[in-house]
């Protein structure tokens, strides 16, 4: 069957002929946003009459999605892509390409534009809707699925959290001309942007907060030439008064400040109610160090979107940058959180088999794809719960370790309960509350029915948690009310609420079960190391603490009442206001970020123990020994905590092992740009280049070594990095790889092109 393959193509075969067509139609309404990328689907076929055709697929982006014609060239340059068979004598039959079905989704009228193609034969294309129905294809509904596409190759081009088996990546602009056609599109649907949805940050997508600016700012702002945005949006900004803050935004990273001002100010005596046009003040201000009155614009800010995310998000930053920490943990607080909703994906099928050809040319320079030991990692450092945090949480979670990078985690721990009712001080608060009320009940009946009764007023709570005075349930017997007498005495010193505390018929109390339960971010297996870590010895990630002298210094943070249910009130009642202490300066914390205390504790117990080994090891002149694994979570966890350094080493240390992994060569090749190390970015870009293609990204920009180059061609000029390459004696198709980045900058003008 090697003959049915493609050369260099990664492609699914089918076990039933179109079932990927047939999925794909019917997950058609799930796709929320963007949808997935493109699919592309042939059927090959020997001609023979006894052969069974076979059908394949892969995914893929960047391709012209604006007509049925280049998508049918697409499919047609399959016909030649077709494993020849190497064997002259061979009497195999040869496969070709009997037909093909391309997929593009188009985002604005929530439709899937498809073109059959027959070979030899016609070009047929159609539109299939959510019901599964066909429809004629329109030129406007060729333009919405041309910059749908667009979007989906240079929104998802480098996202690491997006992944599929058999997905290709093409350059989705090649020439000025169809930047140009881009530019044309995205104008003519800006006002139609918000139907293809936001990034889960935003609650609600506007004119300006979509996946279509999103993807021109990356588009522009990834090689610095904001000049073609700026002109976009000046177009728009007269008819979408809006759009002013995208565009004094492109003004400030053309470096024309004085103009971006301008824009700012005349915009906001039109739309002052505009979030994101204060926020680009706020980040103007923050540039040049006026912290306090870039708050002021933030607190507006809030005030004109109290429901967004990125509102509170910006006002907690602030108080931060003017080392305000309680107010910035009360901000923090207050972030509206939503459900994370990821990128739309095929539904995945059962192959009957997978074909992943691999690039011998660039590709020969990686480790073995195998799993080795080098793959595996101590469950301690794997059931670490920060890296699952998606979206808002994760934002959330960012801005909670750089609070406690700045203070330490003992100051943050103070602020934390001085802010907030902890779990002690609500019970503490909530029995009294409870006790003076019963004695308030049971000394009213008492002067009631003493008159008539004597000594039959005293109060009976009963197992419902009503307090009520003896011998008024008429179901009550003699030695019934005998037992609710000792229960009311037991009543006296535990809270009354059914929720809280059962009286059972025997006058004895049971256990108080808590409204809150306890939050766990370790698995159910770890219950003993969790118990562990509330003594004064902590185990090591390897579990050897004891062995190495290493102790937990840190102190692990008790639980805050959370703001559900029963205790969704922080209000004072009158009974609680004569107590020893009151609330009404303190807040609830929410129970989401509750756990982020937890999520946090954990990733600063790790990462306090990993350091005090590191040293340990040092003062013994001892090699420390881990997994490639195992460092590269390391490495995660520093950048998570903000210390880079540290990560840097992480990461380094990983490129020593033979695991096959592409994050560590990415992370470095980053920091050496930031850095301006032109050498060091080089070699980590030939192995992230190598790690891409292997997977299938042929393309030049939007990508993250396009990136790194171009940082580096604002420091140094595009010159120095092409001599560089030339001095380095690369393999003449290595060279041709990375000389691709530095000719994309010629092509469009990047700065630094030119020196």
């Amino acid at each position: 069957m090697a003959e049915a393959t493609f050369k260099e193509i990664p492609e699914i075969f089918e076990v039933e002929l179109g079932e990927s067509l047939t999925a794909r139609t019917e997950s058609l309404s799930t796709f929320r946003e963007l949808g997935p990328p493109d699919l592309c689907h042939v059927v090959k076929s020997t001609g023979k009459s006894g052969q069974r055709d076979l059908g394949s697929y892969h995914y893929i982006s960047g391709v012209d999605a604006s007509s049925s014609a280049s998508l049918a060239a697409y499919i047609n340059s399959l016909t030649y892509a077709i494993e020849e068979n190497s064997a002259w004598f061979s009497k195999t039959p040869s496969w070709k390409v009997r037909n093909g079905c391309y997929c593009c989704f188009n985002a604005f009228s929530r439709v899937d534009i498809r073109v059959d193609v027959k070979i030899p034969g016609g070009v047929n294309a159609y539109v299939i809707d959510l019901r599964g129905e066909r429809h004629e294809a329109t030129p406007e509904m060729w333009q919405e699925t041309y910059v749908s596409a667009l979007l989906r190759a240079i929104l998802y081009s480098d996202d690491p959290t997006y992944w599929l088996e058999a997905y290709r990546k093409l350059d989705p602009i090649t020439s000025p001309e169809g930047e140009i056609r881009f530019l044309q599109g995205a104008e003519a649907l800006f006002p139609k942007g918000w139907q293809v949805g936001s990034d889960p940050e935003i609650q609600v997508a506007t004119v300006v907060s979509n996946h279509l600016t999103a993807g021109i700012m990356k588009y522009f702002g990834d090689s610095g030439r904001f000049q073609q945005a700026a002109n976009l949006f000046e177009k728009i900004s007269a008819r979408e008064p809006e759009v002013a803050s995208l565009l004094a935004k492109s003004y400030i990273g053309m470096n024309e400040e004085v103009k971006a001002v301008q824009i700012m100010a005349n915009a906001m005596k039109q739309t002052p109610q505009s979030y994101t046009l204060l926020h680009v003040q706020c980040d103007f201000l923050r540039s040049k160090g006026k912290f306090e009155w870039a708050l002021k614009l933030a607190r507006q800010a809030v005030n004109c979107a109290p429901s967004e995310f990125v509102t509170w998000e910006k006002l907690t930053e602030l108080y931060m940058d003017l080392g305000q920490f309680e107010s910035a943990l009360l901000t923090l607080n207050s972030c509206p959180m939503f459900t994370f909703n990821g990128r739309d994906a095929h539904r995945p099928l059962t192959p009957a088999r997978v074909h992943l050809p691999f690039h011998r040319a660039i590709g020969e320079i990686l480790p073995d794809r195998q799993k080795t030991e080098d793959d595996e990692a101590d469950p301690a450092l794997q059931r670490l719960p920060a890296p699952g945090l998606r979206g808002t949480w994760a934002r959330a979670y960012s801005l909670l370790t750089r609070l406690v990078s700045q203070i330490g985690w003992d100051e943050l721990l103070k602020t934390r309960s001085s802010v907030f009712v902890m779990e002690e001080e609500y019970r503490m608060q909530k029995a009294q509350a409870d006790i003076s009320q019963v004695v308030a009940t049971t000394s009213n009946g008492k002067s009631d029915e003493d008159n008539d009764k004597g000594d039959a007023g005293r109060a009976v709570i009963y197992e419902d948690g009503t307090v009520a005075p003896r011998g008024r349930d008429p179901g009550a017997d003699e030695g019934v009310t005998q037992v609710d007498d000792n229960a009311s005495t037991r009543g006296m010193v535990s809270p009354t609420t059914k929720a809280e505390s059962i009286v059972d018929v025997n006058g004895s109390s049971m256990d108080a079960t808590s409204l809150i339960p306890t939050i766990r971010v370790s698995t159910e297996s770890d219950r003993d190391r969790e118990e562990d870590v509330s003594t004064t010895a902590a185990p090591s990630v390897n579990g050897d603490a004891k062995q190495n002298g290493v102790t937990d210094t840190l102190e692990r943070p008790s639980q805050a009442a959370a703001s559900e249910g029963e205790q969704s009130t922080g209000d004072p009642t009158p009974a609680t206001a004569q107590e020893p202490f009151s609330f009404s300066n303190k807040r609830l914390c929410e129970r989401w970020l509750d756990n982020l205390f937890m999520v946090l504790y954990e990733d600063l117990r790790v990462w306090t123990i990993f350091r005090a080994e590191v040293a340990h090891f040092k003062t013994q002149h001892v090699a420390y020994r881990k997994t490639g694994l195992e460092w590269e979570i390391l490495g995660d966890l520093g950048l998570r905590l903000h210390h880079k350094e540290e990560a840097k080493e992480a990461y380094q240390r990983c490129l020593d092992t033979p695991r096959y992994s592409h994050k560590p060569w990415a992370k470095l090749m980053d920091m050496y740009a930031d850095e301006g190390d032109i050498q060091r970015s080089i070699q980590t870009a030939i192995r992230v280049a190598a790690y891409q293609y292997a997977e299938y990204t042929e393309m030049t920009y939007p990508s993250q070594i396009a990136r790194s180059f171009f940082k580096l061609g604002q420091i140094h000029g595009h010159g120095k990095i092409s001599f560089t390459l030339l001095s380095m004696g690369l393999p003449e198709p290595i060279l041709k790889i990375m000389d691709s980045y530095l000719q994309y900058g010629k092509v469009f003008k990047v700065e630094g092109y030119d020196f």
